[in-house]
């Protein structure tokens, strides 16, 4: 299966996940703008961008961008993770397979940034256990990383019990190292 062909959506008793949409805009303002949640994003190589949007143009703008990667690069899928009962999109989970030279080669690259209320083991967990599987076989991967630093209490507490454990290794960057990466093998 293509995930850049068809996008497939998932779903646990909470979250809906699917495909972000230009639609999504006003709620992720409201993710992207919580300072709350900010520390718990990985925006590793991602051209200086920390993700702090504070206009709904820019929020927008963003959102068009990685709908390009998708449709015309292929480069990564950022899926939006509705809360079922409230559709309210509550963050995103995005994820690309990684052609690198160093230790992280050919590994599948998940990045969730979540609103800070969901910032929550127990949620956490139910998003990245219901994404783990399919990922590994919609983005050809047999190891996927994840991005936890040492304050992230909830979130590493969420990835263990998922199976992911800490690496050692940094990941090379284009222009420096970044560290606090987790590991799952298939």
């Amino acid at each position: 299966m293509d995930v850049y062909e068809n996008c497939p959506i998932l779903e646990t008793d909470c979250f809906l996940i699917r495909r972000i949409e230009e639609q999504d805009a006003e709620d992720l303002l409201e993710v992207y703008s919580d300072l709350n949640a900010l520390p718990f994003f990985n925006s590793d190589n991602c051209h200086g961008s920390n993700f702090y949007i504070t206009k709904l143009l820019d929020m927008k703008n963003t959102i068009k961008y990685w709908l390009l990667e998708y449709f015309e690069t292929k480069g990564f899928v950022r899926f939006s993770i509705l809360n079922k009962s409230s559709g309210v999109c509550i963050g995103t989970i995005e994820m690309f397979h990684r052609i690198a030279t160093d230790t992280y080669n050919h590994c599948g690259v998940l990045r969730l940034d979540l609103s800070s209320d969901y910032e929550k083991e127990r949620y956490i967990k139910e998003i990245v256990s219901l994404v783990l599987y399919p990922f590994f076989e919609w983005f050809s991967c047999e190891k996927i990383i994840t991005k936890a630093a040492n304050y992230a209490v909830e979130r590493i507490n969420a990835i263990k019990s998922c199976g992911f454990l800490l690496s050692e290794e940094p990941l090379q960057g284009k222009d420096r190292m970044y560290y606090d990466y987790w590991t799952k093998v298939k």
